[in-house]
């Protein structure tokens, strides 16, 4: 049994990545559809598939690698908020990962969103995690 799944999941894209996979699996759930969606919409990962085979179903996501360096386009997947210590802000102190070239996902009560979208619209929530 997992404790904490969003930490499994960022931890399994980052092992694939220091691994050089092409592609990884990961069992689905719909914060983490909502997570892989911002990815994609953002350019961390290629492309991804929702595989509705299971009562759990899986994510298949195909990650994305720099064509000159062969390098992982994500450099850095970083937890925020944890199960024993959860991380909330409000719309005004939205945090800014490396001076706007990461993002920072936000579970709002708008729905998941990076915090670019949710300073816009100017909600607070529960700080996922960093990525750039």
């Amino acid at each position: 049994m997992l404790t904490d799944p969003i930490s499994d999941y960022l931890t399994r894209i980052r092992n694939a990545n220091r691994a050089g996979h092409r592609v990884v699996n990961i069992p689905a759930s719909n914060l983490k559809k909502e997570m892989t969606k911002i990815l994609f919409d953002q350019g961390y990962i290629l492309s991804y598939k929702f595989e509705e085979d299971s009562v759990q179903g899986n994510i298949k996501i195909a990650l994305k690698y720099d064509r000159m360096t062969k390098e992982p386009v994500i450099k850095r997947l970083q937890r925020a908020s944890k199960p024993g210590l959860r991380k909330y802000t409000n719309a005004q102190e939205l945090p800014r990962v490396l001076n706007g070239l990461g993002i920072a996902i936000i579970s709002t009560s708008h729905g998941v969103m990076t915090s670019k979208q949710a300073k816009k619209e100017n909600v607070g929530g529960e700080v996922l995690c960093y990525v750039y």
